[in-house]
């Protein structure tokens, strides 16, 4: 019996391309964090109903758009969240990936389900770039500081540093999010709890 092949994502290569698509799209990020033990499906009710709120109150007319950041698929956790999210406001997604030369498992690993748009962080840096050479800039610089802290605060705590990885994952999700606004004009940020890890990649929102 013959299996329908799915379609995968438009691997948008062409900065020009990039933004003249995504620009329609009114982005939404969920951020929160891999080790969420709670059930994927209740977490995203709640999310959803708050952002559908919200945006009644905003009076949105861009089509809704999901940007997840290559984290693989798990029965729990925040990419279970964000596919049930995606599913329950009944939107597409866009997958941005580390590139192979920083992490070459980052985009193997990926949930790609639903997604109908790939794009990689080099070019969403390139798009901030273009926007504001001196933001990539002040984005990095915080991100090392909050690093610092956070390693100084874990020395205090007798714990080893955070993995040399953090630091990539960090600016990912940062300059995903800032990249995202400036191509679409606006973005919905939302976070799975309220109480965000101290240690975490999610815990860097605040650079």
């Amino acid at each position: 019996e013959a299996t329908m092949k799915v379609p995968g994502p438009t691997i948008l290569k062409n900065l020009m391309v990039l933004r003249g698509t995504l620009q329609q799209y009114h982005p939404l990020v969920v951020e929160g964090h891999t080790k969420d033990t709670r059930d994927a499906s209740t977490v995203a009710s709640r999310i959803v109903e708050n952002l559908q709120l919200r945006w009644e109150a905003q009076n949105m007319t861009k089509p809704v758009i999901l940007v997840s950041q290559g984290d693989p698929l798990k029965e729990r956790g925040i990419s279970a969240i964000t596919r049930n999210v995606a599913a329950q406001l009944g939107v597409k997604r866009c997958l941005v990936c580390l590139d192979d030369s920083i992490d070459p498992g980052h985009s193997e690993n990926a949930d790609r389900p639903d997604v109908i748009y790939e794009v990689k962080y080099s070019q969403m840096l390139e798009m901030l770039k273009e926007h504001d050479e001196r933001c990539v800039n002040t984005l990095e610089r915080a991100v090392d500081q909050e690093l610092s802290l956070k390693n100084k605060r874990r020395k205090q705590l007798g714990k080893d540093p955070l993995a040399h990885w953090y630091k990539d994952y960090a600016l990912l999700q940062e300059v995903t999010k800032s990249a995202m606004k400036i191509i679409a004009g606006d973005l919905t940020l939302a976070h799975t709890v309220d109480q965000i890890t101290d240690f975490s990649v999610t815990s860097f929102y605040s650079v």
